[in-house]
């Protein structure tokens, strides 16, 4: 699994959160709807329905504690990652429901987040059974190509930069050129997970009708994750109530990713 996960860049698990973990992952997820933190928006839709997403709530780590330490969870850190710690970064909370949505533009999650490594993972979660047409689909082996400029999520343009950076190239379009890439997806039930590396180019599919798709990524990081510096994230004067994720933004470019305020999970 170790050899898959480094090589493609992601991996399905079925079944391999028990009730026990699904019943805290719940809990946890439906905490996060009740109590938005500072990241809390509804993505752009042109369609009828809500896509509703939070992440890096400051205040979730207390709430998410026994989630993240679930014995599911950390087996499957240690299956993937080669050192011997593990930290918890962030959770991120994604809700389509009440009508139409669009999909999850294709992207990357690296270039909105100050961190490199081998030993990064995003646990997705999915509450509700999703077939291969609504899932989280792939472009494989996409983590150890070139890093893109971040997606807007503008509905009008999904590859639109976030950054507009010269280092950073635009996104392609994938959607509109679906022949040219690798793609991979698999359908979901509860208890399943997909496990994938934070740099790989990932999009969701849209939602109709009545169909709700409620899902939870849990974002972990290992021994030699480091400091990557992006394009305008260096802002000063932060309220010191924000998520670590902006402080660590301040330190040097290749340094330990490293605060006190992640969880070590073993």
């Amino acid at each position: 699994m170790r050899t898959d996960y480094r090589d493609d860049g992601v991996v399905a698990l079925p079944g391999a959160l028990g009730s026990e973990c699904m019943t805290l992952a719940l809990e946890a997820y439906e905490w996060s709807l009740d109590n938005p933190g500072p990241g809390a928006s509804n993505l752009p839709n042109q369609a009828s329905g809500t896509f509703f997403q939070d992440l890096a709530n400051p205040q979730a780590f207390e709430q998410y504690f026994d989630l993240v330490n679930h014995p599911d969870l950390v087996a499957i850190l240690k299956e993937l990652f080669v050192g011997k710690h593990a930290w918890f970064m962030y959770e991120q909370v994604f809700k389509k429901h009440s009508g139409s949505t669009r999909r999850t533009p294709w992207h990357q999650d690296t270039p909105y987040l100050p961190i490199d490594g081998n030993d990064l993972a995003v646990i997705w979660i999915s509450f509700d059974n999703v077939d291969r047409d609504s899932t989280l689909e792939f472009v494989m082996k996409s983590h150890r190509g070139t890093l893109f400029d971040g997606s807007r999520f503008d509905p009008r343009d999904d590859t639109a930069p976030l950054y507009d950076h010269a280092d950073y190239p635009r996104l392609p379009d994938i959607e509109a050129n679906r022949n040219q890439y690798p793609i991979v997806g698999w359908p979901c039930s509860p208890g399943d997970v997909i496990v994938f590396h934070p740099s790989m180019l990932h999009g969701g599919g849209a939602t109709t009708g009545t169909q709700l798709r409620r899902t939870l990524s849990l974002r972990y990081f290992g021994e030699d994750a480091v400091i990557a510096e992006r394009p305008g994230a260096k802002v000063a004067n932060r309220p010191k109530n924000l998520h670590p994720l902006h402080s660590v933004r301040q330190n040097p470019a290749g340094s330990p990713f490293r605060h006190a305020d992640f969880p070590q999970t073993y």
